[in-house]
């Protein structure tokens, strides 16, 4: 049977109030009494109903975190981050894959809300108008991680997409190149893919070369689609001399593409990418890629969120990180 509060108040010869206080770490309470509620507690192996204490406070010192695909070795890192702060903080974190569904990750945000969590932490995926409805019901603070919505009506925090995806392309057009192709995330993300294709764009028209259409192939940001676009490319009449994928795993895609076909990275094709996930030191040749400070971003997501669940104030609410250019050994510097 359940051990309850009233048992151990029993046990130790107190109050159900006593035993509430050193359960509370309440100060007022003789060290004598203390010690006795401690051990009737360790003889009954007695546990504190955390929705109950949740109720009464108010309180469940739990962070309800979404995570768009457990699988991604980024969104790992990120939830790292997140743990490592909460833990500091004293807080518990409910971790719910979305499998990258829009559906679910309604349906998950719902359900941490009805789970009276203090605070929620929407990591990676796009924040679509279904997304801002199921927010809108919180009573409770909403940080972004990783991803930002349109209108910035949520505090966020993210790297500068767009930035990151110029200076990218920018590293291969300062080494030679001028026939780049770009392997994309979809257009509809525009935190992430859109931003990262207008990032391409951007770097190209800086340096006088002209858009090609049929050198962007849209990708779904995993390992698969890379090796699918890069096919599609080694299929052209005029080749590219890059290849800047959006992501880590479509650049992996992209190298393993090539590699497939007798080819060589980078002496026939140069890749580069953004996030800098381990395996971009892992594969050979070692990826060159702008880095996510993927850590960092879990980290000061859940800082900020604690802020705003102790009704701290706040000065900015929303955070964009640095980025920094990798240089490993998948570029040809041709100049």
């Amino acid at each position: 049977m359940t051990v309850t509060i009233y048992d151990v108040a029993r046990e130790a010869g107190v109050s159900m109030a006593t035993v509430s206080r050193v359960v509370n770490n309440n100060p007022n309470v003789k060290p004598q009494t203390r010690k006795k509620v401690y051990e009737a507690i360790e003889q009954l192996g007695y546990r504190p109903n955390a929705v109950a204490r949740g109720l009464a406070s108010k309180k469940t010192t739990t962070v309800g975190v979404v995570i768009p695909d457990i699988s991604n070795s980024i969104f790992a890192e990120i939830a790292r981050g997140i743990e490592d702060i909460a833990n500091m903080y004293h807080y518990n974190i409910i971790l719910c894959n979305a499998d990258k569904r829009k559906e679910k990750e309604i349906r998950v945000i719902n359900t941490l809300l009805e789970k009276q969590v203090d605070g929620l932490l929407f990591m990676g995926g796009t924040v679509t108008d279904e997304h801002i409805q199921a927010f809108h019901t919180a009573a409770v603070p909403i940080v972004l991680c990783a991803t930002s919505d349109e209108k910035g009506s949520y505090p966020s925090v993210d790297i500068d997409h767009e930035a990151a995806a110029f200076d990218a392309v920018n590293t291969l057009i300062r080494h030679g190149h001028r026939q780049i192709a770009m392997i994309s995330g979809t257009l509809q993300d525009p935190a992430n893919g859109y931003a990262r294709f207008q990032g391409y764009k951007r770097a190209l028209e800086t340096a006088g070369i002209e858009y090609q259409e049929d050198l962007v192939r849209i990708g779904n940001y995993r390992y698969e689609s890379g090796v699918e676009a890069m096919k599609y490319f080694l299929g052209l009449k005029k080749k590219p001399s890059a290849i800047f994928a959006a992501t880590d795993e479509m650049a992996i895609g992209a190298i393993h593409s090539i590699q497939d076909e007798g080819l060589k990275v980078p002496d026939d094709f140069s890749v580069i990418s953004v996030d800098n996930i381990r395996m971009a030191s892992m594969v050979r040749p070692q990826l060159t890629t702008v880095a996510q400070p993927m850590y960092d971003l879990g980290a000061v997501a859940m800082r900020l969120l604690t802020k705003l669940m102790k009704k701290e104030n706040v000065d900015n609410a929303r955070v964009i990180l640095p980025h920094e250019t990798i240089l490993r050994l998948s570029v040809n510097y041709l100049d």
